[in-house]
């Protein structure tokens, strides 16, 4: 957390600064009202001079309105100096997952990712709160409180010597047991996230297969244990006070009791003894404020080691030091002995992938689940990077191009496609920005989605939920190839984009497309042979390896695997 603080901390110098000066000012004029409480009672109450009393009093009501000017100045810095620290953090937390390839994305889990820049942050923010409400005015008030109690009577300093201790001692045992109860917890938090997450996404599978009962249990075990452990960690909070009471009450109580045999003897005045008692009561709540401040920083510095974790894992696909940017947009791919294995797997998903798709021309990619077609997709607009080999895109590197000059040149349709909370046209424009309604609709018509659009109501501006939930997994298909079309790229990249269409809705967007791929360079990864039977080259996979290449008539005598995924799927008549 340390680091955090040394990283951020320094863009909010001017607001520390006004942090520092307004907490000075409070502790500044709270140490100065008891000693105008003892001149009061000494020179106006006791001697019975009212003019006095009137005038001192009048001055302590000046310094009381300037402590309250300045700690609600001091509380206004240090509110506007934890909310620019926490706007920073998730700023920087933000761009650095969303630069995340696959591969961190599922190291750490999409749940604790969002839970560190939500919930994490706000600790740091609380945290951040608290030091600069009372970081300052805490240690003025105890360090110069003590002096000046000991200042006004030092026969009685022997009370601080024993209360200080007396508080400081049991708030060291509560932080030390403290801190491994805000580890569990956060790490409860990312559960209860998780379990969560998975139960809204999969709430269609929990249902059909009647698991209510099952998930709702497994809910309730995450929960109770996060319950358990905010309440071990309120108990041990909750000791404070107690202990806060009971010193502070101890102390007065052995203050008046021994100055009022020190005023009988002399050693010392009624004013010195209430402003003494002043003072204790200002160390102890300084002492006291000290420890609520600390009692947060265990919190955070479990928020702030996993906020510092997610900032030093660096993308492992990163932007190239000298990016290549002036390339002719021409859509050729060529794979070259590309090869793709995840961290601490055994084997390798893909081996030796070799194949050229030049402009104009369709290359397919078949193969049996878990073949790797995916995968290969994905290492050319750098998804993920290639372990060995190479990945080029006009013939540059794509880990020497530019990363905005490599995806301009991609229209991509995931696997499982995903649509943006908005409208029809937002989500369009995620395409092009600055497309207009007629090449909306002209991309709508290619993708066969243009009848269901116009009978929404709104049409272009119907509205789409969050994932696309409110239209159907074809309809949601569909709406993620226009948003490709009306991109017009030079590589169009269709990851198993036609498996929700039926067979007729299929044959039709492709002759639509037809025209739109002319001069592009086109990637199908597909599970039906009637998708891509008319492909320029068909690349066959099996295991990750490449068992075959060529177009269909030819991998039907040569590929024995194609031909076994033709006679699944085909009949003879239909295969020749």
């Amino acid at each position: 957390m340390i680091s955090l603080l040394r990283t951020y901390l320094p863009r909010l110098y001017p607001l520390l600064v006004g942090v520092v000066a307004f907490q000075t000012g409070q502790a500044v004029f709270m140490l100065y009202l008891p000693r105008i409480t003892a001149d009061i009672i000494d020179k106006g109450v006791i001697v019975g001079d009212t003019g006095y009393i009137w005038s001192a009093g009048a001055w302590m009501l000046a310094v009381t309105l300037a402590q309250m000017a300045c700690m609600i100045a001091g509380v206004y810095f240090g509110a506007r100096t934890a909310m620019a620290l926490g706007r920073h953090i998730r700023r920087d937390l933000f761009h650095r997952v969303t630069a995340f390839s696959a591969r961190e994305v599922n190291q750490l889990g999409a749940p604790t990712l969002i839970t560190r820049i939500t919930n994490d942050v706000q600790q740091i923010q609380m945290m951040m709160v608290m030091l600069t409400t009372m970081a300052v005015t805490a240690p003025l008030m105890a360090g110069f409180g003590i002096v000046m109690a000991i200042r006004e009577d030092a026969g009685l300093s022997w009370v601080l010597i024993i209360a200080v201790p007396m508080f400081g001692i049991p708030l060291g045992l509560i932080l030390s047991r403290i801190r491994p109860v805000f580890t569990d917890m956060a790490n409860q938090i990312d559960d209860v996230n998780g379990v969560l997450r998975e139960q809204i996404t999969g709430l269609r599978v929990v249902r059909a297969f009647v698991r209510e009962p099952v998930e709702r249990a497994r809910f309730a075990t995450a929960n109770d244990r996060l319950t358990m452990t905010t309440i071990r960690q309120g108990r041990l909070m909750a000791v404070l006070f107690p202990i806060t009471l009971l010193v502070q009450n101890a102390a007065s109580i052995a203050v008046v009791w021994f100055g009022a045999a020190r005023i009988e003897s002399g050693a010392t005045t009624v004013g010195a003894l209430f402003a003494f008692l002043g003072y204790i009561v200002l160390v102890l709540m300084a002492v006291m404020m000290g420890a609520f401040a600390f009692v947060m920083i265990p919190r955070a510095a479990v928020s702030g080691g996993r906020i510092k974790q997610v900032l030093d894992t660096e993308p492992s696909v990163a932007t190239p030091a000298a990016p290549v940017t002036d390339v002719p947009m021409t859509g050729s791919v060529e794979l070259r002995a590309v090869a793709f294995g995840y961290p601490g797997a055994e084997e390798p998903v893909i081996t030796d992938i070799s194949v050229v798709a030049p402009p104009g021309h369709t290359t397919a990619i078949i193969g049996s689940t878990g073949a790797g077609k995916t995968t290969l997709l994905n290492l050319i607009p750098r998804l993920v990077d290639v372990t060995a080999g190479t990945v080029l895109v006009d013939g540059v590197d794509v880990r020497d191009l530019a990363l905005d000059a490599l995806w301009q040149r991609i229209g991509l349709v995931p696997q499982k496609p995903f649509l943006f909370s908005g409208t029809v046209a937002e989500n369009l424009s995620h395409g092009k920005p600055d497309a207009t309604t007629g090449e909306m609709w002209e991309a709508l018509h290619v993708a066969q989605a243009a009848d269901f659009v116009s009978a929404m109501p709104g049409g272009l501006h119907a509205p789409i939920t969050q994932g696309g939930s409110n239209v159907s997994g074809g309809q949601r298909q569909r709406l993620a190839i226009a948003r490709a079309i009306i991109r017009k790229p030079a590589v169009y990249l269709f990851d198993d984009a036609f498996s929700s269409l039926d067979l007729a809705t299929d044959a039709r967007l492709r002759a639509a497309l037809v025209p739109y791929t002319a001069n592009s360079t086109v990637l199908i990864v597909a599970q039906r042979v009637s998708t891509i039977i008319d492909a320029d080259q068909i690349l066959v996979l099996e295991g990750g390896r490449n068992v075959g290449l060529g177009t269909h008539r030819d991998l039907l005598d040569t590929c024995s695997t194609y031909a076994e995924i033709v006679d699944s799927q085909m009949s003879a008549e239909e295969a020749a």
